[in-house]
């Protein structure tokens, strides 16, 4: 089975999602709240993304100590994802700045969120 590598990083006023099919296929961005109104709604997205794609889902959740959701809602999703028959596997990412282009336009700057997609999660 084919993997969609998605990028998750909460900042103070949204949270950034980016979708990848391959490192130069960026099928979905989106600018969602900081925080889930719910702590199954990330465990949900992916799962959802995964069944809608028929591709298992590797995701990188890009926060660090700073970063709004660092210790809050989000870490919540980790417990979910302990199955290895799972469609979706998730993993925590320290950011690190990036000067990678490219994907879909018109969504502000996602360069940095794909650079990261595609350093830890295509191997």
């Amino acid at each position: 089975m084919d993997t969609t590598w998605i990028g998750i990083a909460p900042t103070a006023t949204h949270t950034r999602v980016v979708a990848m099919r391959s490192p130069v296929e960026t099928f979905l961005k989106a600018h969602l709240q900081t925080d889930p109104s719910s702590p199954r709604a990330l465990a949900t997205l992916l799962e959802a993304l995964a069944l809608w794609e028929g591709r298992r889902v590797r995701a990188a959740l890009v926060v660090d100590d700073r970063s709004p959701c660092g210790g809050g809602l989000l870490r919540e999703a980790f417990p979910m994802f302990g199955d290895s028959g799972s469609l979706v596997e998730l993993t925590w990412v320290e950011p690190r700045a990036s000067r990678a282009r490219g994907g879909i336009r018109g969504m502000g700057r996602f360069a940095d969120l794909e650079q990261i997609v595609r350093r830890t999660l295509a191997r």
